[in-house]
């Protein structure tokens, strides 16, 4: 019988299938998997003794209350259950009886002898320093003090505070290793988050986000600011970051820039109904805007014709602030309700949330309203747990045009915003003789905003069913099977009036978009853990199977007039990328005397990106890791409460590229600037893509050593990471040489890159008495990447591929990717000044001593790349007062001023017919043309900033019903910084047209019942 029920297993298991190169249907992979999980229930049934006595009683905490899911184990057997929701429980023993053994997380382990009895109860005690253990890693979780990998916790308590509107503005500041950069001052522009740096070039450099399982879709969402802005923070319990190798390993194919977990809040079993309110109110002020030329300072430059030429009659009377105009102060409001609790045996949590946040560009807004719903209860004398997770989300925004603030920068100050009974909507606009909008002069800033209509919307729900079996007959053995989904349906469009300058000689224009996001997943794993107490050892094996497919859709829609008439027709046909990923994974966790612990894990994953040849990648890691404390000759150390020595070695992947179909020929339509004329009408062509038949996966390679150390009780702990990463064949979009391919450029391998880094962090609890408490926590992290290979084929004439395309001048670009340097190192001349240490204009240093200044003498000069970031945050308490700040330094980062780059030259009053404004840094070069590729441009932006000053009130129980707390919060308080533009942390290195990040000012208020 046995054999006829497994070899049926074998036949239905989906990992047959493609182990053998079939393909099994979506259908009967998921048919398949329940049915898989249905036998083993059946299977599962009590195989003790029906005669053996039995042991019940009731197991509590320290208030007496019934405590449910403790395990309790008979002591040296299989034979386990778990109390109920009342905190009871019945166990069989022998007839010698035994000890038992109580355990719970958060709480003391206890062992009981039997000693003949027939009633036992007790009470378990709270262990403060089990209740920070348990950290959540892949498929799973583990206590910290068996971590061999390199993961950082952080929870709900060590949170940003303030106004914060996506879940990664929650950790900013607060885990060595992981940079967060936000994307601007937008409504939920979200942000850049890089772990150790990143490990590619032109793929995604973006961590794999896990939200309770669901491993998310990062691609941008039509209609949506940002992928995570669709997330409500406030529903998020804890972050845990795993940065090394041998911690992301299991995720294989996405793990090379590192993974985070975010799981969300949950009700708990045994816990009364709880209702909790929040409320914040925030204000957001312009901080500073850019140095231009007052009209009085404008007026005086054109009438000195210091643009070398009389253009004194294009003035004009008026004295505009132009970007006064187009900035305002902006008001959001956050509200958030949640009930959470226990009906009997369902633990459960419900959460709305509306955030209403106006962006100091004028115009730009954003709107979201998002649900949550938690359930999780038990069933079978809890041995089987299900987890219901559903998050849903609906947002609308208007975005502003941000080339108003470009425009805003460099529009003659003398001219009124407003004119009476004019073609554009009575915004002053430069004309040409024939009185149609200059196609060369900058629009009107104000008429950008207030004449744009661009709106998006997004409906986005994640959720999972998680059911987690615990064999009745094998009680170490769990069966987990987790459904999960990412959905999301954006839409919008762009209304522009015949009035508006841009397109008034088109007569107007409206463009639509739609777009589908489908992220379908089906993990299934088995998990067996067990304690060997005859060898003083415990094992935890867990092995499984996963898959992950991803859908976009795009609908195709003409542009039209603003009249309805067809400007541009669509495509004759939609777009629809697909990709799908399949993996199965291994992992082992041994310890022997809680003292010396190993970690494996394998992953072999399969990616559509990639041609039969190289669909499948294999990715392992290992890790060791010595418990030093819990030797015997440091027991008796009291000074010393953690000492353990770490080291992995592992392999991850990347297959994260824009290209869905990179190794197959096929035709793609091309873009709006690529059109064939017919008649009146222009229509996209198509023409042959790239492709590269070989490309396959991208592998890095990671090294970490580590050291986590605690003193005094855990007064001071901390942790110290040594890493070293090598990236091979990677992923970069190229282009061919001349005659080689009917197209611009291919996805293929090309190069190496190599990264290495250290990590400390320490945390101290400087004070902590019965009024007073005080604890900060310090982190730093210094990077350094270079890449030391490009290119297949050694060229010593090609110094590398050009990167980082700037305002001025046609395809200009002042970056780079060169072998022995970082990666978008500044690729400029050196410039050369006078005695008075001013730039002397078009005088740069011979470097190759040729005698000629060329782009053989373009050199390379800094990245925009820090190579330290910090961290410092503190949190004081005194009674019912808490203050808290967080502060952030980045070191040896450059930017480019593309500001000063582009509106620093007298040439902007030299055109004849309308004059441009400059930057006040034309007074000090006096350039009277650009010097694009001056080194000049490339500034030290270093930078300390304080990213939030919180101070709360905590008013305590009112009339024995409610909790009060009132907060009052600063974001953005002061930067320090030599650089003199509008602000220093520029993603990518290029300042130009910038939404800058506000100072906001916040009230808040929590009510829980």
């Amino acid at each position: 019988m046995k054999r006829i029920v497994f070899q049926w297993l074998q036949r239905i298991t989906p990992c047959s299938y493609y182990l053998s190169g079939k393909v099994l249907p979506p259908a009967k992979r998921y048919t398949s998997l329940f049915s898989l999980l249905f036998v083993f229930l059946l299977l599962s049934v009590p195989v003790l003794a029906q005669n053996s006595p039995t042991v019940r009683g009731v197991v509590t905490d320290e208030n007496g209350e019934g405590l449910p899911g403790v395990t309790v184990q008979l002591k040296g057997t299989t034979i386990g259950t778990a109390t109920s929701i009342d905190g009871s429980y019945t166990i069989p023993v022998s007839q010698e009886g035994g000890t038992l053994i109580f355990s719970f997380i958060g709480y003391q382990t206890q062992e009981v002898p039997v000693n003949g009895r027939s009633t036992i109860n007790t009470q378990l005690l709270t262990d403060a320093k089990a209740l920070e253990e348990v950290v959540v890693v892949g498929y799973g979780t583990q206590k910290r003090s068996d971590l061999t990998g390199s993961v950082v916790a952080v929870s709900e308590k060590d949170f940003q505070k303030g106004q914060v509107t996506t879940p990664e503005q929650l950790i900013m500041g607060k885990v060595s290793g992981v940079q967060i950069t936000s994307n601007g001052g937008a409504p939920g522009s979200g942000s850049s988050i890089r772990i150790r740096g990143g490990a590619s070039l032109d793929a995604s450099n973006d961590p794999l986000i896990v939200i309770d399982g669901v491993p998310v879709d990062n691609n941008e969402i039509s209609g949506a600011p940002n992928p995570l802005t669709l997330i409500n923070p406030n529903d998020i319990e804890s972050f845990n970051v795993l940065k090394d190798a041998s911690a992301t390993a299991i995720y294989g194919s996405r793990a090379s820039n590192g993974v985070i977990i975010i799981t969300t809040k949950k009700g708990k079993a045994g816990e009364k109904l709880r209702v909790n309110f929040n409320t914040i109110a925030s204000l957001s002020k312009v901080k500073k805007t850019i140095d231009v030329l007052s009209a009085d300072e404008f007026r005086q430059v054109v009438n000195d014709n210091r643009g070398n030429g009389d253009n004194a009659n294009l003035l004009g009377d008026a004295n505009t602030d132009w970007q006064d105009l187009i900035f305002q102060d902006a008001f959001t409001t956050d509200n958030n309700l949640s009930v959470s609790g226990a009906y009997k045996s369902l633990p459960y949590r419900v959460s709305v949330g509306y955030l209403n946040q106006e962006g100091i560009l004028k115009t730009s807004k954003l709107e979201r309203s998002s649900a949550a719903l938690s359930l999780n209860p038990t069933f079978l004398d809890d041995h089987l747990k299900v987890n219901l997770n559903v998050k849903g989300s609906l947002s609308n925004s208007r975005y502003a045009d941000q080339g108003a603030i470009g425009a805003a920068v460099v529009f003659d100050p003398t001219q009124p915003a407003r004119v009476e009974e004019n073609s554009f909507g009575n915004y002053f606009e430069w004309t040409e003789p024939n009185g149609t909008p200059s196609t060369l002069a900058p629009r009107n800033p104000l008429s950008m905003l207030e004449q744009r209509n661009d709106k998006g919307r997004v409906k986005r729900s994640i959720g999972n069913i998680q059911l987690d079996y615990k064999f009745h007959f094998l009680p170490e053995l769990r069966a987990n099977l987790n459904l999960g989904y990412d959905v999301s349906e954006g839409e919008g469009s762009t209304t522009l009036p015949v009035t508006a300058a841009s397109v008034y000689n088109q007569g107007g224009s409206y463009t639509e978009y739609e777009q589908t996001n489908s992220n379908k997943l089906l993990d299934f794993y088995f998990n067996y853990a067990k304690e060997l107490s005859g060898i003083d050892s415990r094992i935890d094996v867990t092995a499984g199977y996963s898959y992950q497919n991803f859908l976009i859709k795009n609908p195709s829609f003409p542009v039209l007039t603003a009249s309805g008439d067809v400007y541009t027709p669509a495509a004759p046909y939609p777009t629809q990328n697909e990709n799908t990923l399949i993996g199965v994974f291994g992992r082992i966790n041994y310890s022997f005397k809680n003292r010396y612990l190993l970690t494996a894990n394998i992953r072999r994953d399969g990616s559509s990106r990639f041609s039969p040849n190289n669909k499948w990648g294999t990715f392992p890691s290992l890790a060791l890791a010595w418990n030093i404390s819990q030797e015997e000759f440091l027991k008796n150390v009291n000074v010393l409460s953690e000492l353990k020595l770490r080291a992995g070695y592992g392999v991850t992947g990347q297959q994260d590229i824009g290209d869905y179909y990179p190794y197959l020929a096929r035709y793609t339509y091309s873009t709006n600037t690529a059109m064939y004329p017919f008649g009146d009408q222009y229509y996209l062509t198509l023409r042959p893509a790239g492709y590269d038949e070989n490309i396959k996966w991208e592998e890095t390679e990671q090294f970490n050593i580590g050291l986590d150390y605690g003193f005094l009780n855990g007064k001071i702990n901390g942790s110290i990471d040594y890493y070293f990463k090598k990236t091979k064949d990677l992923l970069s979009f190229i282009t061919p040489a001349a005659g080689t391919n009917l197209t611009n450029g291919i996805n293929t391998n090309v190069g190496d890159l190599e990264s290495k880094g250290l990590e400390v962090a320490i945390n101290y609890r400087a004070f902590e008495t019965e009024n007073f408490s005080w604890n900060v926590g310090v982190n730093g992290t210094y990077n350094d990447v270079t890449i030391t290979r490009l290119s297949n084929v050694d060229d010593p004439d090609v110094p590398g591929t050009l990167k980082g395309g700037i305002s001025g001048g046609t395809g200009t670009t002042v970056q780079i990717h060169s072998v022995g340097y970082t990666p978008f190192s500044y690729y400029v001349y050196k410039q050369v000044y006078d005695e008075n240490n001013n730039p002397i204009e078009g005088l740069y240093e011979d470097l190759n001593e040729d005698g000629v200044i060329n782009e053989q003498d373009l050199y390379r000069y800094k990245s925009p790349q820090a190579n330290v970031y910090l961290g410092f945050n503190s949190d004081m308490a005194y009674k019912n007062w808490s203050l808290s700040f967080v502060l952030r330094a980045n070191l040896g980062n450059y930017v480019y001023n593309n500001i000063y780059s582009n509106n620093g030259t007298y040439r902007n009053i030299s055109n004849g017919t309308y004059l441009s404004n400059m930057s006040t840094n034309v007074l000090e070069t006096n350039f009277q043309d650009p010097q694009y590729l001056s080194d000049y441009y490339v500034e030290n932006a270093s930078f300390l900033r304080m990213d939030n000053l919180n101070l709360g009130y905590d008013f305590g129980m009112i009339r024995d019903k409610a909790n009060l707390r009132l907060t009052a919060s600063v974001q953005n308080v002061f930067v320090i910084t030599k650089y003199s533009g509008l602000d220093p942390e520029i993603g990518g290195g290029i300042d130009n047209n910038f939404y800058p990040r506000p100072r906001v000012f916040s009230l808040g208020a929590n009510v829980s019942f």
